[in-house]
Parts: structure tokens; sequence; C-alpha cells
């Protein structure tokens, strides 16, 4: 079972990518990590992308797929995978359908999990964090105590520049302009389904789970 989840930033897609790998007993892939992994270990592939990243240029989808597809090729995933945060964009989409055609593999399923704008706003730039210790808050999920003031240590509560409504604002709106045309695309030959983000996290998972099946 090969899955690849979409959702915005703050939509819970981490979470539940994890939760779903756990569930089918396949790995949770997440670009990111690859990257991190292959430039600690100094693979062949993450020594091509550290020269991009070095650059502050994006790496390239070749060098991308590639580390992607070195990745799925391991034992733990001869049965699939849940993809988190690839594709990004049409083009990544493309070049991924056609790198898996030419193992004779596609992709089952494309889950989106659907969360408005306002909501995705509330969980991001609800985040404070302690100056201090680092201990980290929500003003609705995980409040302090005391507004403004750490439980552990007494320390005084920050907001980073990136998690201000404004910031996350225009996150999202970058989000929206690279992956709403991908959205279309997957709808487009019947492989996307939405799921509804805004409920609680096992509902969503339930509901993950039961697109696959």
């Amino acid at each position: 079972m090969r899955v690849v989840l979409l959702g915005a930033p703050g939509a819970g897609k981490g979470t539940q990518a994890t939760s779903l790998g756990e569930a089918l007993n396949v790995p949770h892939v997440a670009t990111g990590d690859l990257f991190r992994a292959a430039v600690s270990q100094k693979t062949a592939l993450g020594l091509e992308a550290k020269t991009f990243m070095d650059r502050g240029e994006l790496v390239p989808d070749r060098v991308t797929i590639s580390m992607l597809l070195e990745r799925v090729s391991e034992e733990d995933a001869r049965d699939g995978c849940v993809l988190d945060g690839f594709p990004r964009t049409v083009a990544q989409a493309r070049a991924l359908a056609e790198a898996l055609s030419e193992r004779e593999q596609s992709l089952d399923r494309v889950l989106l999990i659907d969360v408005s704008e306002d909501e995705l706003v509330r969980r991001l730039s609800g985040r404070w964090i302690c100056r201090t210790c680092q201990t980290p808050y929500h003003e609705v999920s995980n409040p302090p105590k005391n507004p403004g003031v750490c439980d552990s240590d007494g320390g005084i509560l920050y907001q980073r520049d990136d998690d201000k409504p404004e910031t996350v604002r225009n996150r999202l709106r970058i989000y929206e302009e690279q992956t709403a045309p991908l959205i279309d695309f997957y709808e487009a030959d019947g492989s996307l389904k939405r799921i509804d983000g805004e409920q609680e996290i096992g509902a969503v998972r339930d509901q993950l789970l039961a697109a696959i099946h």
C-alpha cells in the first residue's frame, strides 16, 4: 500500500502519517527526514543535495525522487509506505508517477487532510515557548497555568516570528499557490480523497484508514 498524505502546515499530517504507517505496518517516509539522514550519512545523493542546500537553493526533483526511491527500495518498505511532504507540485507528482511506473509500481491512495485557513492559523499561531527552558505551550491545546509564564521555571513565554498570525497566513498562501494545482491534479484522475481534518485526532485517523480500505 503506497499512500501519499497531503495537508497544509498545521493540518496534523506528520502525526497522522506516523499513525497510518503503524496501522498499515509500512514506514512513514518524510522527505525532510530523508534529506537530514542522507546528509548526515554522507551518501552520494546526500552530498549532492547538500551542495544545493548550502547555496540556499531548492534540491532538484531528480535528486529528491532518487533519494525517495532509494528509501522505498529498502526491505521495510517492500510492501509500501506513507509519503509525507512529497510530492509538493504537479511536476513532482508526474515525475514520481513516471519513476514508480518504471518499477511497475503506482500510488494506491492520495489522501488530503482538509483544514480551513482560520483553523490552521489558530493552531499554528497559538504556540508559545519559554525563553529560558524552551518548553512549548499552546493557547488552546496546552496552555500554561498562568498566562505568559512557564509552568516549569517561571520563565517568560514568547512567540517566534514564524508562529505569528501574519507570518502563518503568508506560509499558508505559499502552500496554496504550490499545492492547489497538485490537489486538482489528483482529483482529476480520481485518486484523491478528502478527509475532514478539523475533527478529533482519533476520528481523523479512523477516516483515513476507512479511505484506504
